[in-house]
């Protein structure tokens, strides 16, 4: 079953062998997806997460079982910089969160994208936009026109919510599901998770290589 990830004359045995098998067929039966979610302090970025799953949910698209999981820094920016190359990290998709009350968190989006940007989140990775918080309609700052505009020069999906209003629950969740099709199609994303997979491998079989050259008998 996981014969093509091996490298030719690399083939494990043995109770190694059965488990690495075994881990394979799990990782091909329920694909993984990582989504990080980026924004300001208090625009709604944790509200908006457990509104949808609470951090992990596994959705079944066309017959196949795909599991999402959020990550988000909980409100804890300052922490950020010594946690921020395992945020970004084998990142699948990506959400931009800014608060529509507040005009600054919309204009610190460029800082954003250019912090995501500068640790090799590659282009085909999904990326969407979420304005948050536009049940408050009388304080809104971001017209809908100007994130629209933004979202199309970033190619990005443009979506207004609110995490807190339970009329919104269905918004919230559209939005996840459309980032998880949108990874059940990537190809290029499958691909480069199973490379990442045939390294593990290789190290493995390397390793038992190794053993059995310094074997005494």
């Amino acid at each position: 079953r996981g014969g093509p990830l091996l490298a030719p004359g690399m083939q494990p045995s043995g109770p190694a062998a059965a488990e690495l098998d075994a881990s394979l067929e799990q990782y091909l039966r329920v694909r993984i997806f990582k989504i990080i979610v980026i924004g300001d302090s208090n625009v709604g970025k944790t509200c908006l997460t457990f509104r949808f799953c609470g951090g992990e949910k596994t959705v079944e698209i066309e017959g196949e079982k795909i599991k999402v999981q959020v990550w988000d820094t909980a409100g804890q920016e300052r922490f950020r910089k010594s946690m921020v190359e395992h945020y970004y990290r084998n990142v699948h998709a990506v959400i931009f969160v800014y608060d529509v009350t507040k005009m600054a968190s919309f204009t610190n989006l460029k800082m954003w994208i250019e912090e995501c940007n500068g640790h090799a989140v590659p282009p085909f990775v999904p990326k969407v936009l979420v304005g948050n918080k536009c049940d408050l309609r009388e304080q809104i700052q971001v017209p809908s026109s100007v994130a629209l505009k933004f979202a199309d020069a970033h190619n990005m999906l443009l979506f207004e919510t609110s995490a807190k209003d339970p009329k919104e629950s269905q918004n919230v969740e559209s939005i996840f599901m459309c980032l998880a099709c949108r990874l059940k199609a990537q190809k290029s994303l499958l691909y480069r998770d199973m490379e990442r997979q045939q390294g593990k491998v290789q190290k493995l079989e390397f390793t038992q290589d190794a053993n059995k050259n310094s074997c005494p008998c």
